[in-house]
């Protein structure tokens, strides 16, 4: 954890960026690179009858780590973002977990 799922992006080019993505948080969040996992989540928008093009998401799930970290996540996430889906708009959304409602293995944080 943090679990990352991605929408409204090029499953490709999200690949592509993917470790330097990892990278980057890891520097903020000071966890284990292998904490992390990013899911492409593959969708189309649709508005008034057609497939619309549509705006780039970034749910975030993880442990609340205060608001200065929340703070340089978004801003980092949201340039990344931006760089990959040529400067559009983005939403960065946080999901805090509590560890009594995340279980791994058989064991609770």
């Amino acid at each position: 954890m943090p679990h990352l799922k991605v929408r409204g992006l090029e499953k490709k080019i999200l690949i592509e960026k993917s470790k330097e993505i990892i990278d980057g948080l890891t520097e903020i969040i000071k966890c284990d690179r292998t904490w992390f996992t990013i899911e492409h989540v593959n969708t189309e928008y649709i508005f008034d009858g057609r497939i619309q093009e549509g705006y780039s998401f970034v749910e975030l799930y993880w442990f609340e780590r205060g608001k200065e970290v929340k703070e340089k996540v978004a801003e980092f996430l949201t340039r990344k973002v931006k760089e990959i889906n040529g400067n559009r708009d983005v939403c960065i959304i946080f999901f805090p977990l509590l560890g009594e409602n995340y279980c791994d293995n058989g064991e609770f944080f």
